[in-house]
Order: structure tokens, then C-alpha cells, then sequence
């Protein structure tokens, strides 16, 4: 951004994970965490109320998730195989 609008993009942390950030400056909020084992987390919500909607493993398995933030839970895992596993 402009000198004075400068905001966060980007974390990268001493254990290899990189987090990503989008919004104006003072409203960042993280919308994707890449971990160094090769798994990443996805976001959506307000800053300070993002919550975990889909976390795509190393393994190629994919689990989704509903619910606010710190009570999100899993609705669908997608395996590799093709399988689909639903929850309610």
C-alpha cells in the first residue's frame, strides 16, 4: 500500500508456515495458512472471527467445515479415491 496505508500480506514463521492475510490496513484477516507439511487451512469472516471452512491435506484428502469460529465442525470429507463422506 501507499506509505501510511501499508498493511499485512503475508506472515512467514520460523517453523516454515505462511499465513495470508487480505483487507485495508487495521482490518486484516487471514484467509489461507500453508503449513510446512504441505496441509492448508482456508478462512472466511471478519478479522478476530475467521473461521476454518476447508483444510486441504498433503494427502490429497479434503474435509470441509460449517460453523463459527472455535466451534467449526466437519460436513464433508473428500477423499483422493473419489469418496465423499457427509455429516451432519
Amino acid at each position: 500500500g501507499e506509505k501510511g496505508a501499508e498493511r499485512k500480506v503475508r506472515i512467514e514463521s520460523a517453523n516454515g508456515s505462511v499465513a495470508y492475510y487480505e483487507s485495508e490496513k487495521g482490518a486484516e484477516r487471514a484467509v489461507r495458512l500453508e503449513m510446512p507439511n504441505g496441509s492448508v487451512q482456508y478462512y472466511e469472516g471478519e478479522r478476530g472471527a475467521e473461521r476454518v471452512v476447508r483444510v486441504e491435506f498433503a494427502n490429497s484428502n479434503v474435509v470441509h467445515y460449517q460453523g463459527e469460529e472455535g466451534a467449526e465442525r466437519v460436513v464433508r470429507e473428500e477423499y483422493p479415491d473419489g469418496n465423499v463422506q457427509y455429516y451432519e
